[in-house]
């Protein structure tokens, strides 16, 4: 096959069948569209030239510099497409949490102003908002940036209704197998579940849109968490008949089966789609009296997340696992771990007896925008590494965690109680702090000077 552009190659991936003694389905077959065979590397191939190909030429000859908030596939293949037109491209984020993809931005010549990073829990608090950075630099640089708003572009759905949706029901049609009763796929933009599914949808009324997302408290690249859905201006609940949480161990035990069984090197978003797939669609094949379809999104290659998968499976590179971490508390522990509500600490606050650590996991904007009175700043990440290495507080300390939403935090006060620390967990988080309008301070700039105010909130 002759081609003359890289846009030529993007599309009509495979639909790859899984074996039945891999998923152990007995009346529903299972399909992955193998999107990590695109030419960039994943499903964003198809958003990232839909949302340029019909102005990237008017850009080149304007001089102007597209501008994206993306934290991997996205920018990855953006910057691709910019590369090829000779565009300048600068992606505005604050989730880029796997090295390879910073990495491979960096490789591609890309424009990377990060700012500082979420943790694993949201923050709702945090005013460092990529979007609003970007809408601040356009308005400094009128004519300068040609936004392409991933996040809100129709176009980002009409690529997947055109192609991903199309292609999956042509080729189970040409094969002979009958329509889609069912399509699974990550939430990210939500671009590509709903362009599909509203084209599958279209073909077979009857169809089950499934969105798949990350469990409370953990890392999933490319699929959010329950807790940040709403962020997204694409996404649109009603449009899913469900929506599964899926873990990180499920996710990657899920992507070694990809891996090993059937030789397909899908990254760990894939494997949280398989293993959202498996979880939904058991119960219901156990009710069925004839053959079902099933496709799920393979969304792009296991290459970009090989840092990811040492740090939360080191025994797969043969690294010896550390059983005295913060990652090694159990759920049993986590639900035990010691808690007091924003009462309660502001009780003993205001009391004349020994003042309590109060140490903030927050995100450092967050934390100089407001806080409680008298906290320490270590962000989450920050204070894991710390711990990985020993206790950073005396047992003389009675010390309080404050996270966003008050769950990343009952992980480390477990931790630090099985070490024999009088140390607690705000429950709710200082999320909850501030919706029960408890005294905070912030951090004011003048002449060169940070400035405490104090504040209610």
């Amino acid at each position: 096959m002759l081609v003359q552009h890289v846009s030529e190659l993007i599309g009509n991936t495979p639909l790859f069948e899984i074996p039945k003694s891999v998923h152990r389905l007995k009346n529903i077959n299972l399909f992955a569209k193998l999107e990590l065979l695109n030419p960039f590397g994943s499903v964003k191939d198809k958003s990232a030239w839909n949302v340029l190909k019909d102005d990237i030429e008017s850009i080149a000859a304007e001089g102007k510099t597209v501008i994206e908030s993306s934290s991997g596939n996205m920018a990855k293949a953006m910057q691709l497409v910019c590369s090829v037109y000779g565009v300048p491209f600068k992606i505005v984020t604050n989730r880029i949490k796997v090295r390879e993809v910073k990495q491979i931005l960096q490789l591609l010549g890309a424009d990377v102003d990060e700012l500082p990073g979420l943790s694993e829990c949201p923050d709702p608090t945090d005013p460092n908002d990529p979007i609003t950075f970007i809408e601040q630099m356009m308005s400094a640089n009128p004519g300068k940036f040609f936004h392409t708003s991933q996040y809100t572009n129709e176009k980002n759905i009409h690529a997947h209704y055109h192609s991903t949706g199309k292609e999956i029901h042509d080729d189970l049609k040409a094969a002979g197998r009958g329509e889609v009763d069912y399509f699974i796929g990550g939430l990210g933009t939500t671009g590509s579940t709903r362009g599909s599914g509203t084209y599958l949808k279209e073909q077979n009324p009857a169809l089950k849109n499934i969105g798949v997302i990350a469990s409370k408290g953990h890392l999933l690249p490319g699929i959010r968490n329950v807790d940040e859905m709403y962020e997204v201006g694409l996404f649109r609940k009603d449009f899913y008949d469900d929506i599964i949480e899926v873990s990180m161990d499920e996710s990657i035990d899920a992507m070694l089966m990809l891996v090993r069984k059937c030789g397909i090197l899908a990254g760990p978003t894939g494997g949280g789609s398989l293993a959202a797939a498996i979880k939904y669609l058991e119960p219901i094949d156990k009710t069925l009296d004839k053959p079902h379809n099933a496709v799920f999104i393979a969304c792009d290659r296991i290459e970009w997340y090989l840092s990811y998968l040492q740090k939360y499976r080191p025994e797969l590179f043969g690294l010896a696992v550390k059983k005295d971490t913060v990652k090694a508390v159990t759920q049993a522990e986590i639900d035990s771990a010691p808690e007091l509500d924003v009462d309660e600490l502001e009780t003993l606050l205001a009391g004349s007896g020994y003042r309590p650590v109060i140490v903030d996991m927050r995100g450092s904007l967050a934390f100089k925008a407001s806080r409680i009175a008298g906290s320490i700043n270590i962000p989450a990440d920050n204070l894991e590494d710390i711990a990985d290495m020993g206790v950073p507080f005396s047992h003389n300390q009675k010390v309080v965690l404050v996270c966003p939403t008050g769950e990343v935090s009952k992980r480390f006060a477990a931790h630090f109680k099985a070490k024999g620390i009088d140390c607690l967990s705000l429950t709710g988080g200082f999320v909850a702090w501030r919706d029960a309008d408890k005294a905070t301070e912030k951090s004011k700039t003048t002449g060169g000077r940070k400035l405490l105010v104090g504040s209610s909130s």
